[in-house]
């Protein structure tokens, strides 16, 4: 039997579970129920309207970040090395690097790589793959420009991706952030899922929408306030 502690307790029960509220207010009810000892986040999930075999997938950059800093990886080699390290990498490697992650040496959240890199990642797909840190072209960590990738990947990118049922989880923020910071990051999401809106997708998109904090309820959100 799961025991639940008695301040998630006293946390779900503050609330009438049956409502629907504005995007606005259930990020604030979010934030006030909030009783981690840690530093938690603000996440949202929505379940979207996709057709079968159909996933959407991107990565964005908020206005203020997401409050936390990430370690990234870059595979390159000749003068990429050297503005990848100036874009303020964590590390930077071509073969060495393909080691260390064969061995299990995986200290980054971002692996980035150039083109011409790919092959060598191909190497090590089956390591990078489960654990959500194959770079990939639609992500914008497989590219040319690896000075402008590890900028956004260090100032806080949201990756994010629909699992099979059509369902998306994203984290937006520290609780510490000012509702209207969550608020222009779920506005920013919901741009970004809708342009990537599958052509076959047919009926209603953003079937629903729920915020909680890292160990809080979920908040049913009016999905008409999103924009």
């Amino acid at each position: 039997m799961k025991m639940v502690s008695k301040r998630m307790k006293e946390a779900h029960d503050a609330y009438d579970k049956s409502k629907v509220l504005p995007l606005q207010e259930a990020i604030a009810l979010a934030q006030k129920l909030s009783t981690e000892k840690c530093s938690p986040a603000v996440d949202i999930v929505m379940s979207l309207g996709l057709p079968k075999g159909e996933s959407v997938r991107g990565a964005l950059s908020p206005e203020d970040g997401i409050g936390k800093s990430k370690r990234v990886a870059v595979l390159a080699q000749g003068d990429q090395v050297a503005k990848a390290t100036d874009a303020g990498a964590d590390i930077v490697g071509s073969d060495d690097l393909i080691e260390m992650i064969q061995k299990g040496d995986m200290n980054f959240d971002v692996l980035i790589a150039t083109p011409d890199m790919m092959p060598k990642v191909g190497k090590v797909g089956r390591i990078l793959g489960p654990k959500g840190l194959m770079p990939n072209l639609k992500l914008g960590t497989v590219t040319t420009d690896v000075a402008q990738a590890v900028k956004n990947a260090k100032s806080g990118q949201i990756f994010f991706r629909s699992d099979n049922a059509g369902s998306l989880h994203a984290r937006l923020g520290p609780v510490a952030f000012k509702p209207e910071q969550l608020i222009n990051t779920v506005q920013t999401l919901v741009a970004e899922l809708k342009r990537l809106k599958p052509a076959r997708a047919k009926g209603q998109y953003i079937r629903s929408c729920f915020v909680s904090t890292t160990m809080g309820p979920g908040i049913r959100v009016d999905i008409h306030t999103l924009d």
